[in-house]
C-alpha cells in the first residue's frame, strides 16, 4: 500500500512527494482512512511507528475548505505531554502542510517566552500545538478562541496522565465544541486512560497496532549488573569508551543526577550535556541543536527526553538508572535505531533493582541479555539451584514440617498446635521463655505453617545473593 490509496486531499499528497514518503506504517494505513471519516478514534501503537502523521494527514485535509465559523482560534488542537514532542509535532505540521496557502501554527510550550506566543495567538490560527499547562495559562489570560476547532488530538496521552495533566485536560475539553473530533494516542488504552477514553470521545473506533518483532531487533538490549555506586561508575567509564559509539543519550533518574553526570563526563574529557524540565526553553532548544549538529557526544537526560527527540546519530542508550516504569523503558531505548539503523540499548541494574528488569520484560515480551565486562564482572553470587532433600528451610510452607534445628544438636522439633511447646523441646526463640498469655492477652499458639527459627537459623538458611532471580 501507498500513501495515493488513503484518500488524502492532493495538497497533502503533493507535500508528502515533496517530503521523500511514499508507504504508509501500519497505524499509519489503518489511522488516516478512519480519521477521514470523520469518526473518533482510540488509538493504541508503539513509539517510532509514524503516529504523528496517523493524525495530523488527515486533520490537515480539513483546510481544505474555508471554516463554517468565522473567528481567528485553531482548527487543529494536538495536546503533548513534553515540549519537544509538541516542537516536533508543530514542524510535521507544517511539513504535511506546507502545500496550503497562509497555513498558520502556534507552538504553546512552558518555558519559553510569552510575547512570541501572543502574537502567534493574535492572528487567525490553522493549527495549535500545545502543552496542557502552558495552553491553561493562556486560556486563563482569555487568549484562546476554541469556537473554530474542528480537531482536537491527545498524543501521548498515557504520558499526559502520568504527568499529573488529568485535571487540566479535562478542563480544557470542557471548553471545546461538543462536534469536535476526538483521536487520542496512547501506548495502552487501558486504566485511567480508557476510563479518560471514554469521557472524552463519542463511539469512538478502536485501533490496535500490534508491536512489530523486527522493528524491535534492530535495537540491541543489554543488562549490566552493579555491586555499589563506584562500580556503577566504572562500568559506565568502560562503555563510554565503546568504539562503536557514535552519541549516546544517557538517562537519569533526577535533574540533579542528569547535571552532576553531565559534568562527570566533562571532567573526563567527553563533550556531555544535560537536559531535564528545570531548563529554560532555550537552553533545551540550544542543546537539541548542538546534539543534532553533532557538537554533543554524550546527552544527559531525564526522561523528558524519551519522547520527542528524533536524532538519527543516537547509536547508543545508556540507563544509568533503570526506569520505574516499563513503558518509559520502551520509549528511552527508541532514541536509537530509529529510520531502519541499528542501535544499542545499556541498563546499569543494581541487585535490589532486578523486579524492574523483570516487569519491562514482561512488558516487552522479550529477555533482556545479561552482559558483562571484563575485570568488571559483579560480585553478586549466582543463585544456589535449591535446598536438598530433607535439609532445613528458612521459611516452612507445609503445615507441621520438620526438619534439624541449626545449632541444637540431636533431635527433632515441631511446633504444636496447642497453647505453647511442651517442656524440654526448643523453643523458638532461644533462651527466652515462651509466653503463656493471660486473661488481657492472647495466648501464643504457634502453628506448623510458620516455625519460629532459633536465633540464627535465618542466617544459617538463608539463601545467596542472586544474579537473576526472574
Amino acid at each position: 500500500m501507498n500513501f495515493s490509496e488513503l484518500g488524502l486531499h492532493p495538497f497533502v499528497m503533493k507535500a508528502l512527494e515533496a517530503a521523500g514518503y511514499t508507504e504508509p506504517t501500519d497505524v499509519q494505513a489503518q489511522a488516516v482512512p478512519a480519521a477521514l471519516t470523520g469518526a473518533d478514534l482510540l488509538v493504541s501503537a508503539q513509539t517510532g511507528s509514524g503516529k504523528t502523521a496517523a493524525f495530523m494527514l488527515p486533520s490537515l485535509c480539513r483546510l481544505a475548505e474555508p471554516s463554517a465559523v468565522r473567528g481567528q482560534g485553531p482548527r487543529i488542537l494536538v495536546l503533548t505531554p513534553t515540549r519537544e514532542l509538541a516542537q516536533q509535532v508543530e514542524k510535521a505540521a507544517r511539513t504535511y502542510g506546507s502545500e496550503f496557502r497562509k497555513m498558520r501554527t502556534a507552538c504553546l510550550v512552558g518555558g519559553a517566552p510569552y510575547g512570541p506566543q501572543l502574537q502567534q495567538l493574535s492572528q487567525p490560527v490553522d493549527v495549535v500545538v500545545a502543552t496542557p499547562g502552558r495552553l491553561m495559562d493562556h486560556m486563563q489570560r482569555g487568549k484562546i478562541d476554541y469556537s473554530r476547532l474542528e480537531v482536537l488530538v491527545l498524543d501521548e496521552a498515557d504520558r499526559m496522565l502520568d504527568m499529573g495533566f488529568i485535571d487540566d485536560i479535562q478542563m480544557i475539553v470542557a471548553n471545546t465544541p461538543a462536534t469536535r473530533q476526538t483521536l487520542l494516542f496512547s501506548a495502552t488504552l487501558d486504566g485511567v486512560v480508557g476510563k479518560l477514553a471514554r469521557e472524552l470521545t463519542r463511539d469512538a473506533q478502536r485501533i490496535e497496532v500490534a508491536r512489530k518483532e523486527d522493528a524491535e531487533a534492530q535495537i540491541d538490549q543489554k543488562l549490566h549488573f552493579f555491586d555499589d555506586p563506584m562500580h556503577k561508575m566504572r562500568l559506565l567509564d568502560s562503555l563510554v569508551r565503546d568504539a562503536t559509539l557514535k552519541q549516546a543519550v544517557v538517562f537519569t533518574a533526577t535533574k540533579a543526577g542528569a547535571e552532576d553526570l553531565s559534568e562527570e563526563l566533562r571532567d573526563r574529557g567527553f563533550l556531555a550535556e544535560a537536559l531535564h524540565g528545570d531548563m529554560p526553553q532555550h537552553k533545551r532548544t540550544r542543546t537539541l541543536d548542538r546534539v543534532r549538529n553533532g557538537r554533543v557526544q554524550f546527552l544527559v537526560a531525564t526522561d523528558v527526553a524519551a519522547r520527542g527527540i528524533d536524532v538519527a546519530g543516537i547509536s547508543h542508550v545508556i540507563n544509568f538508572d533503570a526506569p520505574r516504569q516499563a513503558e518509559d523503558y520502551v520509549h528511552r531505548i527508541g532514541r536509537t535505531g530509529r529510520a531502519g539503523r541499528s542501535g544499542t540499548a545499556v541498563t546499569l541494574v543494581g541487585f535490589r533493582e532486578r523486579h524492574l528488569v523483570r516487569n519491562i520484560e514482561r512488558y516487552t515480551g522479550q529477555p533482556i541479555e545479561v552482559a558483562t565486562i571484563p575485570g568488571l564482572e559483579p560480585t553478586i553470587k549466582p543463585r544456589p539451584e535449591g535446598f536438598k532433600s530433607g535439609a532445613g528451610k528458612p521459611w516452612g510452607d507445609k503445615p507441621g514440617y520438620k526438619g534439624k534445628r541449626p545449632g541444637s544438636g540431636s533431635g527433632d522439633w515441631k511446633a504444636k498446635s496447642g497453647g505453647g511447646w511442651k517442656d524440654g523441646q526448643s523453643k523458638p526463640w532461644g533462651d527466652k521463655p515462651a509466653y503463656k498469655g493471660g486473661a488481657d492477652k492472647p495466648a501464643y499458639k504457634p502453628t506448623g505453617d510458620k516455625p519460629h527459627a532459633a536465633a540464627g537459623q535465618q542466617q544459617a538458611h538463608k539463601p545467596k545473593r542472586a544474579e537473576r532471580f526472574w
